[in-house]
């Protein structure tokens, strides 16, 4: 028997059907909601927190538990092989149930058409009239469907269907077994084949029933033979696949089973077994935290002789052995801060003796030749610095030992600035400049020590001023949101790249080759910075050479409130960069040159510095400005380097008395 190529199979409806787009169908890709012109704005925004809510959760817990993470990997991985082990087996039993259908219904069809064809051969056509002829020959079909039908009850049935060529021949009824509808059970497209070649064709199709039941899917081989008559009929064989359909779907119940029964029990698995590194793992984490926190005598619990153990051994052995450096740093910490106590506190009777002998030579020094005189007074003058070095050393010696107490309460900034400026003036005269306060016309009120902001102050003020070169010192405050700031700007010197991370560390000096004979004792800033880490807040510095330096000091409005930012730019508007900035933008937009402030007090012959430009920051650098530094002192500040052949300022006022004079000691 001849197979012609029909439609094309099928397979059993639900395991081989496949999806095609139509010729309008749009497939969704992410983000397609919002390029249609779905709502968005607010309420997208309100859409995407509501869904993000509940996900963040999950997602923080993914990131931070690398068993969950590694348990669904397995589970994940594990679904995906069950999968593709499933519809491999599927399919192979999918071919193999429809290819020996197909080799039985073919042999069972093939045997009732030669029957049928034999039949026909072997009885001689009826005589009469035509209208006698054609009863006869369907009278005939109808017997052959009820014969060959006969011989598989439930099996298979038959369909006899009259030829659409026969254009002579009356109407000719169609004839069919166990009820089917041949209209709607017979494809056009077979019928169209079998009309048109000798051979048996055969496709997939739905068997649709007249008596209720309902339809199932089957195999349909049709052949076209020739009746009694001579006339030429399509006669069907339709095969229900109801038995393969119910042998599939126990194979795919069996494999589902199965295989959740395997991702289950390779999950449990990969639990137990991530479970066993892991716990370590964590163990080892809770102990380093215990271990940061200062419980130095944790120790891992190790069973064992595995690559596990060994770590937990290893993990023991550092903690033992920083655990004893510790010990021995602390305990080297407390000789020294002891030492210090101590002999800072011997040192206070001698010093005394000395300085009641000191105070009666210099009272007395009208009577002595002008080399005893002169002494006298380098002798008294010493005796001062010595004083001072000894309280700063108690003082840091206090913050060393963790001794250092805060008295706070609500003080106006303003009312410690005019102190600090009125202690200062005198030596800001004598310098040749002024001491200006910008920002002082709203109350900046904040919690605070009184007496260790007004050291702070003073310590930058007169730093100011001793290294401002004869111009003016700005003073600048400022309250927004829980924070305040004080900032002294200088127009001197300026800070070498650098220096403004190592210009709070005790004793530093810009230039070290210089002895220790003039300025402060250079412990100012570091106890400074200490004040201000006693209150919670910052303080940094900013600078660049040539230019000048500015120091901000940041206190939260409340104690114990944590600061996140400042309301100053540690960076000035009038920086040299902020300058070249605004210069570049004014001469973008056609402007002239920059306004500048007239000379400063002093009459020298350095004009005073361009004003600063009332532009503002770009937002970028605003925000990298007021941004929250971390705690070490300088942490936050930038220094702007300057180049090598640069000697004076934008507007020419530097002379090279003012270059040699950046390597002028900084050690306030």
């Amino acid at each position: 028997m001849s197979r012609g190529s029909a439609a094309p199979k099928p397979g059993i409806p639900g395991v081989r059907a496949g999806r095609a787009a139509g010729p309008g169908r749009q497939s969704w890709r992410p983000g397609r909601l919002l390029q249609d012109g779905a709502p968005g704005g607010p309420v997208f925004r309100l859409l995407a927190r509501w869904v993000r809510r509940p996900v963040l959760p999950a997602l923080r817990l993914w990131r931070r538990n690398i068993q969950l993470r590694v348990v669904a990997g397995t589970l994940l991985m594990s679904l995906g092989v069950v999968l593709l082990l499933g519809f491999v087996v599927i399919g192979q039993m999918r071919n193999g149930l429809l290819d020996a259908k197909e080799r039985a219904a073919q042999s069972q069809a093939s045997g009732g058409f030669s029957a049928a064809q034999g039949q026909a051969d072997e009885q001689p056509g009826p005589g009469g009239p035509d209208g006698g002829t054609a009863r006869a020959s369907l009278n005939w079909r109808s017997d052959l469907v009820v014969q060959l039908a006969s011989g598989g009850q439930g099996a298979f049935n038959v369909v006899a269907l009259s030829s659409d060529t026969e254009g002579t021949a009356p109407s000719r009824g169609a004839r069919a077994s166990g009820g089917v509808e041949p209209a709607r059970s017979i494809p056009d497209q077979l019928r169209e084949s079998v009309a048109q070649g000798p051979g048996a064709f055969q496709t997939y199709t739905r068997i649709n029933y007249s008596d209720g039941k309902p339809s199932e899917a089957g195999l349909v081989i049709g052949k076209r033979l020739n009746d009694i008559d001579g006339n030429s009929y399509e006669l069907y064989y339709l095969f229900p696949l109801t038995q393969e359909e119910d042998s599939l779907a126990l194979v795919k119940t069996t494999l589902a089973t199965a295989g959740l029964f395997v991702v289950v029990l390779l999950g449990a698995i990969a639990w137990l077994v991530v479970r066993q590194v892991v716990t370590p793992v964590r163990m080892a984490a809770g102990i380093a935290e215990r271990l940061s926190a200062g419980r130095l005598q944790e120790r891992m619990k190790v069973t064992g002789e595995d690559d596990i153990a060994r770590l937990g051994e290893a993990f023991n052995k550092m903690a033992q052995n920083l655990q004893l450096k510790i010990q021995q740093l602390e305990e080297l910490s407390r000789m020294q801060r002891r030492f210090v106590s101590d002999v800072s506190h011997e040192l206070r009777t001698p010093l005394t003796t000395v300085r009641m002998a000191a105070d009666v030579i210099y009272e007395a020094r009208g009577d002595f030749d002008p080399v005893t005189a002169r002494s006298a007074e380098l002798l008294g003058d010493q005796l001062d610095r010595f004083e001072s070095l000894l309280a700063d050393l108690l003082e840091i010696s206090r913050f060393d030992a963790g001794a250092a107490a805060l008295e706070a309460e609500p003080i106006d900034l303003r009312e410690v600035v005019r102190r600090v400026i009125g202690g200062a003036e005198p030596l800001a005269e004598r310098k040749g400049g002024r001491i200006l306060v910008v920002g002082d016309e709203q109350p900046v009120v904040a919690e605070a020590d009184a007496r260790r902001v007004e050291r702070v102050l003073r310590n930058l003020v007169v730093n100011a001023v001793e290294h401002g070169e004869g111009r003016d010192v700005v003073v600048r405050m400022a309250a927004a949101g829980g924070a305040v700031a004080v900032a002294v700007r200088d127009y001197g010197v300026g800070l070498k790249p650098g220096e403004a991370t190592r210009v709070f560390n005790r004793f530093w000096r810009a230039d070290p080759a210089r002895a220790r004979t003039t300025g402060g004792t250079g412990l100012g800033l570091s106890i400074a910075v200490e004040d201000a880490r006693l209150h919670g807040g910052w303080l940094q510095a900013w600078g660049e050479p040539g230019g000048g330096s500015q120091f901000r000091l940041t206190l939260p409005r409340t104690a114990d409130e944590p600061l996140r930012g400042s309301p100053i730019p540690l960076e000035p508007e009038d920086s040299r960069r902020n300058r070249e900035r605004a210069a570049a933008d004014d001469a973008s937009r056609g402007a002239g040159r920059l306004p500048t402030v007239p000379g400063q007090a002093g009459g020298s012959a350095r004009a005073g510095l361009p004003a600063p430009p009332r532009t503002a920051l770009p937002p970028r650098q605003a925000a990298q400005v007021a941004a929250d530094p971390t705690a070490l002192p300088g942490s936050g500040s930038r220094v702007v380097s300057r180049g090598a052949g640069e000697r004076a300022g934008e507007d020419g006022s530097s002379t090279t008395q003012d270059v040699k004079r950046e390597g002028t000691s900084r050690g306030r």
